[in-house]
């Protein structure tokens, strides 16, 4: 055998694997050439973590194509971000990137989409590792607003992702938004009034005034603001409560009743849904934190359907999720005229929820018996969020398939 002038660091084509005699880096490359890629894979993860961390000191000070060899190996021992630096400087910068996304670390996966110039991916990929700032300015550049939106909402940002959902026309997000402006903000009972304004126009009057009559209880200042006031007394005039909304109305200045200190409050009503109980309850969801619940809803877009009109079709791709706020759909075996009505479906009651998650036909047809006013999650809305929200997504899949696993069962008693 040729020795190199280190004498005892060469490795020999014919050589066994346990005569070789050389650097980790060396025998876990002999083997990889000779194609015996699995004795290479179970070496490397009988190492321990330092002799891994010198093994890839040594390789990334090699050739490309040398370093290339062993990127397989690494990636069958689910050394992901190991494989990923071994690619530095290969031109092979998406594929890095997916390989740190493997690995978990997102800030050097969004580093290599950068480079390879994938703008959007690199965004996702920061937002998911909670760099939610720089991914913000990735989205303002690309003119996403909906992820723009969604990175000031978890900033803390919630007048900005106000108007930001505001020019989407996404009513209830907006609403959320709004819902965070904390109550020694300025710009508080501004917030709050546009609250009133957007429930009232989506004939939610009850929620509203619920909120506005917590708003006045909880600040002096606001019960002695003149538009609050106002607005109280219009909301409870939408309720039926007349004889209340003019006794409001003698607190306003200029109108000779008492102080505003005085203003009788309504006790708290039972608002009208705004959907997010009932997205809350579908049971794939129901490991989600508070937070992560909050993000999934401002996703959710509320779309009205008119009455026969076709919400699902039988055998097109699914398109999301819808959770029935308000009217009544039927669920048919097919589109046929006279197809058999399998179900009828009201208020609380979602579909396509599989359709999230897996890529397939729609089993079934479903049509709005009356008009229908439904939350939406889109597909694609619902993979970004997944992209980024790594817990949720965990939290989700685990009982997407503990779900689909009774399924199973129940078919198969």
């Amino acid at each position: 055998m040729e020795q190199s002038s280190a004498g005892s660091n060469s490795v020999g084509e014919n050589e066994q694997p346990d005569t070789v005699v050389g650097s980790a880096y060396q025998v876990v490359q002999w083997l990889a050439a000779r194609d015996e890629v699995d004795a290479a894979v179970q070496l490397y993860e009988d190492m321990s973590a330092g002799q891994r961390e010198r093994l890839l000191k040594e390789a990334v000070g090699t050739t490309l194509e040398e370093r290339k060899g062993l990127v397989e190996v690494l990636r069958r021992a689910r050394d992901f971000t190991g494989a990923a630096r071994l690619l530095a400087g290969s031109g092979s910068d998406a594929e890095a990137a997916g390989l740190y996304e493997q690995g978990g670390n997102q800030v050097e996966a969004a580093e290599a989409y950068l480079r390879a110039g994938d703008i959007a991916k690199a965004a996702a990929a920061l937002e998911r590792g909670g760099a939610l700032e720089r991914a913000l300015e990735l989205y303002r550049g690309l003119g996403a607003r909906e992820s723009m939106a969604q990175c000031m909402a978890r900033l803390g940002r919630p007048l900005e992702a106000a108007a930001l959902y505001r020019e989407l026309g996404n009513v209830h997000a907006e609403v959320e938004a709004l819902c965070g402006v904390p109550a020694d903000d300025p710009r508080h009972l501004e917030s709050v009034l546009r609250i009133c304004t957007l429930l009232d126009n989506e004939a939610q009057p009850r929620r509203a005034l619920a909120l506005l009559v917590d708003t006045l209880r909880g600040s002096e200042d606001a019960r002695k603001d003149p538009a609050a006031l106002a607005e109280q007394a219009r909301l409870l005039r939408r309720v039926g409560r007349d004889a209340e909304a003019d006794a409001v109305l003698a607190q306003l200045p200029g109108s000779g009743g008492s102080t505003p200190s005085s203003v009788p409050l309504v006790a708290r009503m039972t608002p009208a849904t705004s959907g997010y109980g009932y997205l809350k309850a579908i049971p794939i969801f129901g490991e989600l934190s508070l937070d992560d619940m909050k993000d999934l809803y401002r996703v959710a877009q509320q779309v009205l359907i008119p009455e026969g009109a076709t919400v699902l079709e039988k055998g097109a791709q699914g398109s999301g999720l819808f959770v029935l706020l308000e009217g009544t759909v039927d669920v048919f075996s097919g589109p046929e005229p006279d197809a058999k009505r399998l179900n009828s479906l009201g208020p609380g009651a979602y579909l396509g929820e599989i359709s999230l998650i897996q890529d397939g036909p729609t089993s079934a047809h479903v049509r709005a018996r009356t008009a229908v006013r439904a939350l939406r999650i889109t597909r694609a809305g619902f993979q970004h969020y997944l992209d980024t929200h790594d817990g949720a997504a965990l939290r989700i899949y685990r009982l997407f398939t503990r779900n689909l696993a009774a399924r199973v069962r129940a078919l198969s008693a």
